[in-house]
């Protein structure tokens, strides 16, 4: 296999919109977790390498520098040159790690096989079916409503006039007269004399009607 098929695929993944060719472009792929394969020209400058090998490690993908020049990647891209290059989709990053190794399998073969394994990784945790998360208990004021059960405020009576922890007592009634406090009338001798008249058994007040003191009428 000749290297104008690993070319082609680059420049097919140009016109995709999944190569980002240039320092600057590439950078900001590695940064934003975007690149998946960094790509360098085999002439690529040392600061160009040293920049390469940093963006790898911060977005952690793989680099592999190329059996081509500049001005061939260039070439194959539409530029005059071009000295490194990211391949932002997993797919075609494999692909184009696949195909390398076929040119070099001693050189690019360990990198393939890495590739490969992280497209069916994300292949099977695509095709994976999706949990619901579980479903959170609505707050006591909602579940009370849904139940359709008033929720009683805490440290107030029953509306049914019982006091909590005297099953079946009533409640007292104060302030009535005739009553006590638990709700009986009071005996009649448990009371004092009623205004406007006098007490019974012969005490002072009028005598009996008709009667004088000296026991005539």
């Amino acid at each position: 296999m000749s290297g104008n098929n690993v070319l082609s695929l680059l420049g097919l993944a140009l016109r995709g919109g999944r190569l980002a060719v240039g320092e600057e472009p590439a950078a900001l792929a590695a940064k934003a977790g975007q690149a998946r394969l960094l790509l360098t020209a085999s002439d690529a400058a040392g600061n160009t390498l040293r920049r390469a090998e940093h963006l790898a490690e911060e977005g952690h993908c793989l680099w592999l520098v190329l059996p081509f020049t500049k001005a061939e990647l260039g070439g194959a891209l539409g530029r005059a040159s071009a000295a490194i290059a990211a391949l932002t989709d997993l797919g075609l990053a494999a692909a184009v790690a696949e195909r390398l190794a076929r040119l070099d399998p001693e050189r690019y073969g360990e990198a393939a096989a890495r590739m490969d394994l992280k497209r069916r990784r994300a292949r099977e945790r695509k095709d994976a079916p999706r949990r619901d998360p579980p479903k959170k208990a609505p707050p006591p004021k909602e579940r009370d409503r849904r139940a359709g059960t008033p929720r009683r405020e805490e440290g107030r009576p029953p509306r049914d006039g019982r006091r909590p922890g005297r099953a079946g007592a009533p409640r007292p009634r104060n302030g009535r007269p005739g009553e006590n406090r638990a709700g009986r009338p009071e005996r009649p001798e448990a009371r004092g004399p009623a205004k406007g008249r006098p007490p019974r058994g012969g005490g002072g007040g009028r005598p009996p009607f008709g009667r004088t003191k000296g026991g005539g009428r």
